[in-house]
């Protein structure tokens, strides 16, 4: 797993989510409709600001009738996240039947992933104890809120998951805000750093055009 230069996630910090894509999308990388998650998995807590880390995924699922799994997905998980670079978000796939019924974390496995290094969790699930988990300052990306928490397990830790369209893998670099999750290619995250003041001049630039006096729509057509 690649351990970027502290300086570099801070850097990172420092721009909003669609920046951080806008960056990628100059770079041609990759398509421009891959990398970024749906409306699906969304902000639970916008105050809360940036969120940037190294992903560790699994996937797991909540809903299968009758007793809890006892397997060892858990501790395979969390044993990742301790070994992961710093921080680490957790990236959660559901697998179970009943992806709406699903609650995949609530305050005490968020005490044990702030222990072991993880800032937040990605998921296209449930999660829960919303008052708790903003209290301990750890940032849920999620589907919505579910109040049990029915038969968690975890069936596989570190594979490669595709959440809303979007392929993640561990180790991946995790950039999300209010506006959405985005997974940045590691070996690019210096040159994305790179060209976040460009991008944002370019859309300076465009909006000090549209508000000139005597805009025209024509005037579109030299626009940078």
């Amino acid at each position: 797993m690649t351990k970027l230069d502290p300086a570099i996630l801070d850097g990172l910090l420092e721009y909003d989510t669609p920046t951080i894509c806008n960056a990628i999308e100059e770079m041609e990388v990759r398509d421009p409709v891959d990398g970024y998650m749906g409306w699906d998995v969304r902000c639970m807590y916008p105050e809360m600001g940036r969120m940037v880390g190294y992903a560790v995924t699994a996937t797991g699922r909540s809903t299968v009738p009758g007793s809890p799994q006892k397997g060892d997905g858990f501790p395979q998980w969390f044993e990742l996240v301790e070994k992961s670079p710093k921080p680490a978000v957790l990236v959660l796939k559901d697998v179970g039947p009943d992806r709406y019924r699903s609650a995949h974390c609530g305050d005490v496995m968020v005490t044990i992933s702030l222990a072991l290094g993880a800032i937040g969790l990605v998921t296209d699930g449930g999660v829960r104890d919303f008052e708790t988990v903003r209290e301990l300052g750890f940032r849920y990306f999620a589907s919505g809120l579910v109040a049990a928490h029915g038969t968690p397990e975890i069936v596989q830790a570190g594979l490669d998951v595709t959440i809303s369209g979007t392929l993640v893998r561990t180790g991946d670099i995790i950039h999300a805000d209010v506006n959405g999750v985005a997974v940045l290619p590691t070996e690019h995250c210096a040159e994305i750093l790179e060209r976040c003041p460009g991008v944002l001049e370019i859309e300076e630039r465009r909006r000090a055009l549209a508000n000139s006096p005597g805009f025209k729509a024509a005037d579109l057509r030299n626009m940078p």
